[in-house]
């Protein structure tokens, strides 16, 4: 039977991947990260090796221990953890000690090379989820109109430049002006900072988000994901539109994701690398 680790950050990205793995008869090896991973991934996945944040040699030792020769990194890990709340093994301090930026690229990569000098490579954190990928178009019932639509070409610029400096993958638009960028904080608190920002000025603008993949991204890790629960983020704050990377972009509960979207109105559009035309 094939064997596969999973190295699971928060949310339901590793759970879905643990459900999916074991639909098609792979043997699963999971290793979650203690106060981050869902206590769910336990009956996905059948069995969890916890591990503290920073513990990058108990990691591997327990995949090599379990005999896995390849893996996959789902989930989030708070960027702003690098600030603190770490205590590295002998080994993840030396990866640390080498790193020439402290850019989200730049340590998973590191982390992916650590897990290779011991014949675990890390493969496509979307190979199990096809399905979910967002397509080119329109995806639900409602095209953009026409603000939205050059709400979406800006963003989709600025978006493409912000995420070539690894910094952030959304921006938030309206009224034809970028609101907000993301940073560190994530989607959702980007958003919301953008709803605030919107309100500040006493007259209420709907908010289009934009969120693109890094124009080399790496499908092992960080590609951008929404989720069930971004939609109650979106009706929060006002959000009518959204324009998402076809084919880098992932929509967990898919299905069911569009139905609801379609409830709330939201035009949603799946486009390539280049962006609306």
């Amino acid at each position: 039977m094939e064997k596969l680790g999973l190295l699971a950050g928060s949310g339901r990205f590793p759970i879905l991947i643990a459900e999916e793995a074991r639909r098609v008869g792979v043997e699963l090896v999971a290793l979650g990260m203690q106060g981050m991973t869902d206590p769910a991934l336990e009956q996905a996945a059948g069995k969890v090796h916890y591990f503290k944040l920073g513990q990058l040699g108990k990691a591997i030792e327990t995949f090599k221990s379990h005999g896995v020769t390849k893996a996959v990194m789902a989930g989030k890990v708070q960027h702003v953890s690098v600030f603190g709340g770490i205590l590295p093994d002998l080994r993840a301090a030396k990866v640390l000690a080498r790193l020439p930026d402290k850019r989200t690229d730049t340590i998973l990569k590191a982390v992916a090379d650590e897990f290779a000098k011991d014949g675990i490579e890390l493969q496509s954190s979307v190979g199990y989820l096809g399905h979910l990928l967002v397509g080119e178009g329109v995806q639900g019932a409602r095209k953009p109109d026409a603000a939205e639509l050059a709400d979406m070409r800006l963003g989709w610029k600025a978006a493409k430049a912000l995420a070539g400096f690894d910094v952030g993958q959304t921006v938030v638009c309206s009224n034809s002006a970028v609101v907000a960028l993301e940073g560190m904080e994530g989607t959702d608190a980007c958003i919301r900072r953008a709803k605030d920002l919107a309100a500040s000025q006493r007259k209420k603008y709907p908010l289009t988000v934009v969120k693109v993949a890094k124009p080399k991204q790496d499908l092992r890790f960080d590609i951008p994901v929404l989720g069930l629960d971004s939609l109650s983020v979106f009706k929060e704050c006002g959000v009518t539109a959204l324009a998402l990377e076809a084919g880098s972009t992932l929509i967990f509960d898919k299905p069911e994701f569009l139905k609801a979207a379609d409830i709330q109105k939201l035009a949603i559009v799946g486009y390539k690398a280049e962006g609306p035309q």
